[in-house]
């Protein structure tokens, strides 16, 4: 299964391949370099989410509005807005306080065939200006943002939502239940050995994003996302410990 789906040309991702002293899960230049074979071998249904955003957005985005991702590392889901978007007059934004990935998202936006204009900012999330969005993604962002600045987050995102507008919020979630939370880990790391990681590098890359990437409850979202200002909050999709919700603004 490992070597399947990649595309001609896409580096390995082996950083974690070799005994190496811990330290914490950072977005640099040497992860830019194999994220692509990275977040498809280590996030079940990734390949399925990316294109269903463009689905989503074709749905929800506004002429005249603006359209955000957040934490848009490569820009794949920066491209499936861009298509959902179609010819509507929108403002599409990526965002991701990574130089690397920037610079690696230029690359890859230029190469895209789709005429309309995508502005990209090397920043902080938590400090970038948000307003008149009718369709804002965070794909597998939040998990990153430091539990006590979460709902400072939703609520501005929140209050930046056109009526009628919606955030396409994807996460890796934690279970209530220690039986369903072994279940699910333990799901999660076959399907990473079945696209070809070894123990050795699921153990080291776990242990590097343990005090980085940290997890909540699905109940915790959905409250969190309603206090901060949206009406309806759906899971459209999921895969063991992976899912992707629609919070939704009433119109």
């Amino acid at each position: 299964m490992s070597d399947r789906n990649r595309k001609p040309g896409q580096a390995l991702d082996q950083l974690f391949a070799r005994e190496r002293e811990t330290e914490d899960f950072r977005f640099d230049a040497s992860v830019a370099r194999v994220f692509p074979d990275m977040i498809r071998r280590s996030v079940p249904g990734y390949t399925t989410i990316i294109p269903m955003i463009e689905v989503i957005t074709e749905q929800y985005a506004r002429p005249g509005s603006h359209c955000y991702d957040l934490g848009c590392s490569l820009g794949a889901s920066t491209l499936a807005m861009r298509h959902g978007i179609g010819d509507r007059d929108c403002t599409l934004t990526g965002v991701d306080n990574s130089a690397a990935m920037i610079e690696r998202c230029e690359h890859y936006i230029a190469l895209d065939d789709h005429p309309l204009p995508v502005n990209l900012r090397c920043e902080d999330i938590l400090d970038t200006f948000l307003g008149d969005a009718s369709v804002t993604t965070l794909n597998f962002t939040l998990q990153f943002v430091a539990p006590e600045r979460r709902e400072e987050l939703m609520t501005r995102i929140a209050d930046a939502t056109l009526p009628g507008g919606a955030l396409i919020l994807s996460e890796k979630i934690r279970f209530e239940s220690e039986a369903e939370q072994a279940i699910q880990t333990q799901l999660h790391h076959e399907f990473k050995r079945a696209n070809g990681y070894s123990d050795l590098e699921i153990s080291q890359k776990r242990s590097a994003l343990e005090q980085v990437l940290i997890p909540e409850t699905l109940a915790g979202h959905r409250q969190r996302l309603i206090k901060a200002g949206f009406d309806q909050v759906l899971v459209w999709y999921q895969c063991f410990n992976f899912v992707s919700m629609l919070a939704i603004k009433s119109p």
